[in-house]
């Protein structure tokens, strides 16, 4: 009973997290599974694939609803997200195969890779915003978007991380869409990427239903609360907390 407590709790508090901050499940919800819940790297990715899956869902409905999303934005994304992911759950059975429990040794490093690379780039998002407002596009058609698709949905496949993050940065840096679309084009071709990614770890049982679903518990009201507060605290300066607190972790993943 105290270890689903626990677990319901957890949820609960990355919902909050994510709904204050708008920082991906993934980035923050990884490492409390790997270092809190002692949960086995490979299983966390899949367990946190399968539930970014679950939590992106009512948000992508509601941006669909509103119309900021660009479908064929998200169609040319997911052409290279789809086997990129392929390619990341590949990867990971190839080392399975080869080192068996020396796959979570390489998921943790990867991780801490991009817990330390992803927080910078939330730390100086909105410099660089201001830097390329107004700028035209600098890649482009669906060929482009492809390849944003295929590198994010390898990280993906392999981590569980950036399905949101990695995608929002290389389509800001590349295109040229309003923030709003920006936002809901990268959430609806996420449910996508996610769902996909955790399929393929479920096939593979690297996946714990009775985790998600516990997790699911606590995320959705925390997802709520998280919503209402967003107005009534100080945005940039929880951010920066949050970041900094994804950079310590990232690299005692790497040093531990």
């Amino acid at each position: 009973m105290e270890v689903l407590t626990a677990k319901i709790l957890v949820g609960f508090v990355v919902g909050i997290l994510i709904g204050l901050s708008g920082v991906g499940g993934g980035v923050l919800l990884l490492p409390v599974l790997i270092f809190g819940l002692r949960v086995p790297a490979i299983v966390a990715v899949g367990s946190d694939a399968l539930f970014n899956f679950f939590t992106k869902i009512p948000a992508s409905l509601l941006h669909l609803k509103k119309g900021t999303v660009r479908r064929k934005v998200v169609l040319a994304l997911a052409t290279g997200s789809i086997p990129g992911s392929i390619a990341g759950v590949r990867l990971l059975v190839y080392i399975r195969h080869l080192y068996g429990d020396g796959v979570n040794s390489f998921i943790k490093t990867a991780v801490g890779v991009l817990l330390i690379i992803i927080p910078l780039l939330l730390m100086f998002q909105r410099s660089i915003e201001e830097k390329i407002v107004n700028r035209p596009p600098t890649m482009k058609g669906f060929a482009g978007m492809s390849l944003i698709g295929l590198f994010a949905g390898f990280l993906v496949g392999m981590t569980s991380v950036g399905s949101g993050s990695i995608i929002m940065m290389l389509l800001l840096l590349f295109y040229s869409f309003p923030p709003k679309v920006n936002v809901g084009t990268d959430i609806v071709h996420a449910v996508i990427l996610t769902g996909v990614t955790g399929f393929l770890h479920l096939r593979l049982g690297n996946v714990d239903p009775g985790l998600v679903a516990t997790l699911l518990i606590g995320s959705i009201p925390g997802g709520l609360v998280g919503s209402y507060l967003a107005t009534r605290v100080p945005m940039l300066w929880l951010r920066r907390i949050l970041c900094t607190l994804l950079l310590i972790t990232g690299a005692r993943m790497l040093w531990a």
